[in-house]
C-alpha cells in the first residue's frame, strides 16, 4: 500500500499533471488527492469515453494526460482508445481499477469484466502493468510507462488492485451551479443552407488563431475540402468525442477553440454538454450542425427534430446559446460568440446534402495531430 502523493509527485516529475476520469471506490484515495491538489488539473467526465477524448485534447495542448476509471468503464472507452488515440497516435496514462479481480468476491456486474480486464487491454493493444502497491515499485512503473509511450505514442495502462493506495480521508469541495444563461433565437425560418456554405462563412469570420476540431463523417471531410490548414483537426471515428476533445484543448490554451459537431454525434455523448457547462472554458465555441440525419451512413434519421440543443446547453450551464437556420443568423451568432465570454453553443439547422465528389483528408491522422499540436504550441 502506498500514499497517493508517493505516486502523484513522481508522476508530476514525469510530466503527468492533467487528470480526468470517472470515479471508482478503488480510486478514491488517489482521485480525491488529485482533485484537492491545486498544482494538478482535474476534469470530471460524464463518461469514460468522454474522459479519453478530454485527455486527448489536453495532450494536444501540451499536457501530460492521465485517465482514471473503473474497469467496467473501460468498455465505454474502447471506441476512442481504438478510433481516436490509435490512428492519431495520441498517448495517455490510464489508471484502470480491477473490480472483480483475482480473489475478490465483487458485485455481479464485475463478474465478467474482472477476469477479462487484462485480456481486453491486450485486444485493443494497450500495453499494461500492475499499478504500484509499494514505494519501490513506483519509479519502475513510471519508467515502463515512459519507455513504452516513447516507443509507441499510444496509451499505457496501470491496473489498480483494491487497497493499492491508502485512504487518507481527503474531503472534496462541492461544485457550485452557474447562473442562468442567455438564449438567443436568430432563426430566419427560410430555406436552410447546406453545411459547406456555413463552414465557408465560419472560416471567413474566425481569426487565424482559432483552432477547429471537426467531428467525424462529412463535416471533417467538408472542412478539409474547403480549407486544409494546420489549425484544423479532422476526427475520424470516435463519434461523439469532438466536444470532449475541444474541452480538453480549451481549458489549456488561450486561443479560440471551435468544435464543429453534428446532431448525431452530439446526441451520442450529450453528457459532454454538462461537463463543458461545469468547467466553462471562456474560449470555446461549440457548433452543432443539425440536418436531422446520419448523412454519411446513408441518411438515416436522428431524433434531433425533437431536441432543443440550445435549451439543453443553457440547462447544462453554458452562459449563452444561439439557435439559427440561415447564414445571416449563423454569422451573427459566431460574431457574438467571438465577442463575449463562453462557452457558447450555436445550434445551426442545415439541409442535407454535400458537394459532389467529396474527398477525404490526404494527410494521415497522426500527421494531422502532430501539426495541430505544433499549431497550438505556437504564439
Amino acid at each position: 500500500m502506498i500514499e497517493a502523493d508517493s505516486f502523484l509527485k513522481p508522476a508530476v516529475e514525469a510530466g503527468y499533471d492533467f487528470y480526468t476520469g470517472v470515479p471508482c471506490s478503488f480510486l478514491t484515495p488517489i482521485i480525491n488527492r488529485v482533485i484537492s491538489d491545486t498544482g494538478l488539473q482535474y476534469v470530471a467526465a460524464a463518461s469514460e469515453g468522454e474522459a479519453v477524448a478530454i485527455a486527448a485534447g489536453a495532450w494536444l495542448a501540451g499536457r501530460g494526460s492521465v485517465v482514471m476509471c473503473q474497469n467496467s468503464g473501460l468498455g465505454n472507452a474502447v471506441n476512442p482508445l481504438t478510433s481516436l488515440n490509435y490512428p492519431f497516435k495520441i498517448p495517455a496514462l490510464l489508471i484502470v481499477t480491477w473490480r472483480g479481480g483475482p480473489g475478490i468476491d465483487d458485485e455481479p456486474q464485475h463478474q465478467l469484466m474482472g477476469p477479462i480486464t487484462p485480456a481486453l487491454l491486450d485486444v485493443i493493444r494497450v500495453p499494461h502493468r500492475k499499478f504500484p502497491s509499494s514505494d519501490n515499485e513506483i519509479p519502475v512503473a513510471l519508467e515502463e510507462a515512459r519507455k513504452t509511450i516513447a516507443e509507441t505514442s499510444l496509451p499505457f495502462a496501470m491496473i489498480m488492485e483494491k487497497g493499492a493506495v491508502r485512504d487518507d480521508g481527503i474531503g472534496i469541495a462541492v461544485v457550485e451551479a452557474p447562473g442562468p444563461g442567455l438564449r438567443n433565437d436568430l432563426c430566419g425560418h427560410s430555406d436552410r443552407p447546406a453545411r459547406v456554405p456555413a463552414i465557408e462563412r465560419l472560416l471567413a469570420i474566425l481569426p487565424d488563431a482559432a483552432a477547429i476540431v471537426a467531428t467525424t463523417g462529412f463535416t471533417g471531410r467538408e472542412l478539409f475540402t474547403v480549407a486544409d490548414r494546420p489549425q484544423h483537426l479532422y476526427q475520424v471515428g470516435s463519434m461523439g468525442c469532438a466536444a470532449g476533445m475541444g474541452l480538453g484543448i480549451a481549458v489549456n490554451v488561450d486561443r479560440p477553440v471551435v468544435v464543429l459537431d453534428g446532431d448525431g454525434a452530439a446526441l451520442m455523448k450529450l453528457g459532454t454538454l454538462a461537463t463543458i457547462g461545469a468547467y466553462a472554458p471562456q474560449n470555446l465555441i461549440h457548433i452543432v450542425f443539425d440536418n436531422g440525419a446520419y448523412e454519411s451512413t446513408g441518411g438515416q434519421p436522428t431524433v434531433s427534430p425533437s431536441v432543443d440543443f440550445a435549451g439543453a446547453a443553457i440547462a447544462c450551464g453554458y452562459p449563452q446559446a444561439f439557435s439559427c437556420d440561415d447564414l445571416s443568423g449563423f454569422e451573427k451568432a459566431v460574431t457574438a460568440a467571438l465577442g463575449s465570454k463562453g462557452p457558447h453553443l450555436i445550434h445551426m439547422r442545415v439541409s442535407r446534402g454535400t458537394i459532389d465528389g467529396l474527398g477525404r483528408p490526404k494527410i494521415s491522422p497522426a500527421d494531422v495531430a502532430k501539426r495541430f499540436k505544433a499549431f497550438l504550441a505556437s504564439s
